[in-house]
């Protein structure tokens, strides 16, 4: 039995298989279990998937009524005289409020009006109460006047969960309909509230709960109790839901259970979405709203103090058909909440979010497959790895397993970013790290096994610094090259000169920058490598490192790529030179081609060095850009490159001198690729091209050069008449330095 043990840890794939299983295994029960830690880290990384892409407003018309230091500097401490409220419930009436909720309750009567004075001197058994009774009698009770306020608009009234409370429940405003069975097991339970005073319920339009339940551990609210219910199953609406079942008028709320569309939650009945009028909301399994936060705006806010104190024509638009929610921010009221942005804000501002987040129609759902989803994911990634790891060892297998833990966290963020689910990355990468560092040891610690017996039988015939190396295996650098046939790429920015002279030097790196990006990006997706950045220049090649076929048809078409770009940045006047006044016209480059034997390699030092080529073929390439001007087109080719690109369209361009070679090149002009090549246009003006450089040949006389070059101008493309203008007039020079000699 003990050989069979030593015999199977030894095998590092078996082990590695056996480990990876018992692991996931037990991932999944923690996984299942969902400890405190796990969903921690779960709702952390939702709340940065928040912050990354919090919820944008619609701007729909809900405004914050807040009682804020300002408005208590004005009008005294919190509670104000109830009358002061009717004042503020007035106006705001009379501006076209649609709705108005209050983010508080009214419990109490007001000691202030004549009411609670009578009240006070029979408490504090004051003589007089027969004397000033009548005498205040006709004087309005304070809490009449506001019940007076709130019955003449629709408003709603706060109520909040308080088990000790002898007040009872609130009668219900409205009504409910469930399909499937009834959820009120499953929703959070209420067994008492604080509530308003009966004259207040009974003028209100609607009732809602203002407690937005627990939070979790660390403080952040993130998920809201849309319902509550009672010991009997009567059922309580959030106050956000009924301000938007008091505003579009409709009295009953819509509940679904999973029953009722055959949706199966871990084997449990479970709520899933609720309607109230024209808006359908998801929630999770017992009734919560998942938040979906925007970012706390101070537009949304109008300080009490101003309700009174500014002009209708300033408050009409803030006000007039909008949803009004009347909270508090002052510090000495503490109702401060937490939101998964990191923010502190008033408890209004929750329901604010609740009603906003409904009416945009963004919701942020969990739904019952994501921990299926999240277990596969898992199962994917560590497979991948126990597959990998015994081949391959720890840094391609840490490379690989980056790249699939990416992939998951890409594919969590999708999900997020564009449907609003929340698929937990977290936990497959942190237990398929654990996976990986557990096997990676055992790995390490065979090689290490492995490595003491190659030193117990190799030690005799090895010296102990080649020993050494022959445990490490080391993965060394070098210097040198080897000789490759490659196509050579030379691009440089013509009259650079003058254009640096009229930039200042932040403007001309900008230009640069805006030039030599996107033309790079044409060399680098047409397989080419960049070697290096000369000034206003760039040098590339192709096939090196990696082979490349028809490297020189892809070097064509990258140059042909170049030129269009350049053309499309001046025709939008990228660089902004025509619409500036620094005198500088369209830019131009040129680009010469060569093809040829190079050496490539680290080149350098043994401390520094880089990775680039050199050769007779590397010069001529940058010798024929520099012909560009001379021969009147931006695109040229030696004769190997166009030998390699016949099915474009080229156009001899003649014989030139080349700096440093004493006989002269054919260079050729690349005008197109073979979509031109293969226009009966071109194929005319290719065939009287042709005529045209025999007739130089052999020495024809300038009349019939004249006419030929006629020919040729008259088929030929847009933007040719340079090219062969600089042909006639090098063939002039030639005739001249012919007859001087």
């Amino acid at each position: 039995m003990g050989r069979r043990l030593v015999s199977f840890l030894r095998n590092r794939h078996l082990f590695v298989a056996f480990l990876t299983l018992v692991l996931l295994v037990g991932a999944r029960e923690v996984r299942l279990y969902d400890p405190v830690f796990v969903a921690s880290l779960r709702a952390l990384t939702f709340d940065v998937y928040q912050r990354l892409k919090p919820r944008v407003p619609l701007g729909q018309p809900i405004r914050i009524i807040d009682i804020d230091e300002e408005s208590i500097a004005q009008y005294g401490q919190w509670p104000w005289p109830r009358t002061q409220l009717a004042r503020l419930v007035d106006r705001i009436a009379a501006l076209g409020a649609a709705c108005i909720a209050f983010d508080m309750v009214f419990s109490e009567p007001d000691r202030t009006g004549p009411a609670g004075f009578l009240r006070e001197l029979e408490e504090r058994g004051w003589p007089g109460q027969a004397e000033i009774g009548p005498l205040l009698s006709g004087i309005p009770d304070n809490d009449l006047v506001f019940a007076q306020s709130i019955a003449r608009v629709p408003t709603v009234l706060g109520f909040f969960n308080e088990a000790r409370s002898q007040m009872g429940l609130p009668e219900p405003k409205a009504g409910f309909v469930v399909l499937g069975d009834d959820p009120a097991p499953l929703l959070n339970q209420i067994r008492g509230s604080v509530m308003s005073l009966p004259p207040y319920r009974q003028a209100s339009t609607g009732s809602g709960t203002i407690s937005l339940g627990q939070g979790d551990a660390d403080g952040v609210v993130r998920r809201v109790p849309m319902f509550i219910a009672d010991e009997n199953g009567q059922k309580f609406p959030a106050m956000a839901l009924e301000t938007l079942r008091v505003v579009q008028g409709e009295g009953t709320y819509i509940l679904k259970t999973s029953q009722a569309s055959g949706e199966v939650s871990a084997g449990n009945e479970a709520m899933t979405e609720f309607k109230v009028g024209q808006f359908q909301v998801p929630v999770t399994a017992n009734g919560e709203l998942m938040l979906y936060y925007s970012k706390n705006d101070p537009s949304l806010y109008l300080s009490a103090k101003d309700i009174l104190s500014l002009s209708d024509e300033e408050l009409a638009p803030l006000i007039e058909g909008h949803i009004i929610l009347f909270g508090a921010s002052a510090a000495g009221l503490r109702d401060i909440r937490l939101t998964a942005l990191g923010e502190s804000v008033p408890g209004v501002f929750m329901h604010e979010q609740i009603i906003d987040q409904i009416l945009s129609g963004a919701f942020l759902s969990r739904p019952d497959w994501a921990t299926g989803a999240e277990l596969a994911a898992l199962f994917v990634v560590t497979l991948a790895l126990a597959v990998i790891l015994p081949h391959s060892g720890a840094y391609v297998s840490a490379g690989i397993g980056a790249v699939l833990t990416a992939t998951v966290s890409a594919g969590s963020w999708f999900a997020f970013a564009r449907y609003g689910l929340l698929l937990d990355p977290v936990f497959p990468m942190l237990v398929s790290g654990l996976i990986f560092l557990m096997t990676t040891i055992f790995i390490f610690a065979i090689a290490e096994r492995e490595r003491r017996f190659v030193r117990n039988a190799f030690q005799r015939y090895l010296a102990p610094d080649l020993l050494k190396k022959l445990e490490e295996h080391p993965q060394s650098l070098r210097l040198g090259g080897e000789i490759r046939h490659m196509t050579f790429m030379f691009m440089d920015v013509r009259g650079f000169t003058p254009i640096s002279e009229k930039l200042t030097p932040e403007e001309l790196v900008t230009f640069l920058n805006r030039l030599l990006s996107p033309l790079s990006e044409a060399i680098q997706e047409r397989e080419g490598a960049i070697d290096k950045y000369i000034g206003d220049s760039i040098m590339a090649f192709w096939n090196a490192p990696l082979d490349v076929t028809d490297h020189p048809l892809k070097a064509a078409r990258a140059a042909l790529a170049m030129v269009g770009i350049v053309n499309e940045l001046n025709e939008r006047d990228a660089f902004g030179f025509k619409a500036g006044s620094s005198g500088i016209g369209d830019v131009g480059i040129g680009i010469g081609l060569n093809s040829g034997p190079g050496c490539v390699g680290n080149m350098g030092s043994t401390s520094r060095f880089n990775y680039s080529v050199v050769g007779d073929a590397v010069n001529i390439a940058a010798r024929i850009e520099s012909s560009c001007k001379e021969i009147g087109w931006p695109v040229l080719l030696s004769e190997t490159t166009a030998e390699a690109c016949r099915e474009f369209a080229i156009l001899e361009a003649g014989s030139i001198a080349l700096k440093g070679k004493s006989e002269p090149v054919t260079l050729y002009a690349l005008v197109g690729d073979e979509t031109l090549a293969g226009s009966p246009a071109w194929q005319d003006l290719a065939a009287r091209h042709a005529e045209l450089m025999a007739s130089r040949t052999r020495g024809a006389g300038p009349a019939e050069i004249d006419r030929l070059t006629n020919a040729c101008l008259a088929t030929a493309p847009p933007g040719l008449a340079p090219f062969y203008s600089k042909l006639i007039s090098r063939r002039a020079a030639a005739i001249v330095v012919e007859e001087h000699q």
